[in-house]
């Protein structure tokens, strides 16, 4: 690659533009990089051995040292549809359409799978999507799927299911009997071989084996744990024997969740249920991500033996975290750290590390889920569609100090309970909280209280600083109609809220340019097949 071929790039990365794609008059353009996606299920933020040695993940962190880290990154709908959707979309919330937990619509403007398969992509989605219909592809050449049990329409069996009932005919898959929003936890009983990691690992593996293509691949690689259950092999869970498992985070303000009017079942959203409980949930929840990361280890090595790693764009993220007993809430849907802050990893291929670097580094800039999608884009050489939220990270990974965002938003419509309906802000420093239904406001100094234990709302001092959030957050809103802000105050939602008008809805595109967008995308997936 020629100097201005790699300032080019360079110019690419810094100013968050398709420059890369661009060739010098008479050069060969740059190479687009094969893209891998690798995501887990509620995955928390801090369960990554390069930041928390209670967790065992070398191979992550192999990549983490091979890459940039994200410190500061979150899901801002922290449930698994929605954050999905932003996901996919590369919008907010808000923009999107989905601020609370319902269903993924059929067809948005912007797709990943579409729009890098209108790149030249060979575009492969394995394991858990969460989308609706269940098999939808949008824009995947193929999908082959482990829906965690989830059957959302007549006939729906996963591939996963289908593949165990050949592999392991007359055994169950759900032998655990346990919910899959359960804190209770338990070594999985069948070979390890059958359980849902390992099926998404080796399909992965097999696809990658097989993969003689000419043009780049996107591949999704998409694992249903570490959600609950959190039932691991054995042999991970011994991993733990001699760790120090980190006991729930307590907090004055969290203790009026100890006890809530709710039977205590292994599935509750709140409750203090003892020490021994949330230590064996966490040590499992560990050994979960422990399995994961030797499974990633797996795919690495077939990357590397096909020729691939070195050519490959990798990210590693989860759809949000899991409060694992933390100020005694379990589950996710919360605007605190334990459900909101997830990993966000990046590992460039080799030839934009020798332009842009972005080796063994850490980025404290706050980034989010609707970040991903332009990354890509950006990587491939391929515009950013202006109207699209998210950001490229490649400018901030070529550059510390290059400009970004102040504050990242937050959100969640009313789930659980009538008061678990919140918007937040973030700049990974502060965090700003508002729950919409009784107007109550929580201030937390992350810097110095990560664990966001002692609530600065209220407190002498703090008026100036929760003043000038609380007017962030009043801007940030005001583009939603009155029942968020009306006449320049914040309201009290008493409304369930789960999509915005922006929403496109579950089946017919809702504009002229949309249905002829719709109709285009089938004609083109037809000469697919």
């Amino acid at each position: 690659m020629s100097t201005s071929q790699r300032l080019l790039m360079i110019g690419a990365a810094v100013s968050g533009t398709a420059m890369a794609a661009q060739p010098v008059a008479g050069e060969t353009p740059p190479k687009r990089p094969h893209i891998i996606l690798i995501m887990a299920d509620q995955m928390r933020g801090d369960c990554l051995g390069a930041v928390n040695p209670a967790v065992r993940t070398p191979n992550l962190d192999r990549l983490a040292a091979e890459g940039t880290l994200f410190t500061r990154a979150y899901s801002s709908v922290p449930s698994s549809t929605p954050a999905r959707a932003g996901l996919l979309t590369g919008l907010s919330p808000w923009h999107h359409g989905m601020v609370g937990y319902g269903r993924v619509a059929e067809h948005y403007r912007y797709e990943m799978p579409r729009m890098l398969a209108r790149a030249g992509y060979y575009t492969f989605g394995i394991g858990k999507m969460h989308w609706f219909p269940q098999k939808a592809l949008h824009g995947f050449h193929g999908t082959l799927v482990d829906e965690s049990g989830r059957i959302e329409q007549n006939g729906f069996l996963s591939d996963y299911r289908n593949w165990f009932k050949l592999h392991a005919p007359g055994l169950n898959p759900d032998s655990l009997h346990i919910s899959w929003n359960s804190h209770y936890a338990a070594a999985y009983p069948l070979d390890e071989r059958l359980h849902p990691t390992a099926w998404t690992a080796q399909t992965a593996i097999e696809l990658i084996e097989v993969c003689t293509l000419d043009q780049p691949l996107f591949l999704k690689i998409s694992f249903a744990r570490p959600h609950s259950p959190y039932d691991p092999p054995e042999r991970f869970v011994r991993l733990y024997d001699d760790v120090e498992i980190p006991r729930p985070i307590r907090s004055a303000w969290g203790e009026r969740f100890a006890r809530r009017e709710q039977p205590e079942t292994s599935d509750a959203c709140y409750g203090d249920f003892g020490d021994s409980v949330a230590l064996r949930a966490r040590r499992y929840y560990y050994a979960s991500i422990s399995f994961i990361d030797y499974e990633i280890g797996r795919i690495i090595e077939t990357l590397k033996h096909k020729g691939i790693y070195d050519d490959a764009l990798i990210i590693f993220l989860s759809d949000h975290g899991d409060m694992l007993g933390d100020h005694n809430h379990w589950r996710k849907t919360y605007p605190y750290e334990g459900s909101a802050h997830i990993p966000f990893l990046v590992r460039l291929p080799r030839a934009m590390r020798e332009t842009l670097g972005g080796v063994n580094e850490r980025r404290q800039q706050v980034v989010e889920l609707r970040d991903v999608l332009p990354t890509m884009l950006d990587a491939a050489g391929c515009p950013t569609p202006d109207d699209m939220d998210g950001r490229s990270v490649l400018p901030l990974i070529a550059d510390p100090e290059a400009p970004w965002r102040q504050w990242i938003d937050l959100e969640h419509a009313q789930i659980y309970e009538p008061d678990n309906c919140w918007t937040a802000l973030t700049d990974g420093r502060m965090k700003y909280i508002r729950h919409c239904s009784t107007g109550r406001e929580q201030l937390f100094d992350l810097e110095r209280d990560p664990g966001e234990r002692h609530d600065l709302a209220g407190e002498p001092g703090c008026e100036a600083e929760l003043a000038r959030w609380r007017q962030r957050m009043v801007d940030h809103l005001s583009e939603r109609d009155e029942r968020y802000v009306k006449e320049g105050k914040l309201q009290i939602i008493t409304e369930k809220i789960i999509y915005s008008p922006h929403y496109p809805g579950s089946t017919a595109p809702t504009s002229p340019e949309e249905k002829r967008e719709i109709q285009r995308w089938r004609r083109e997936v037809s000469t697919w097949r």
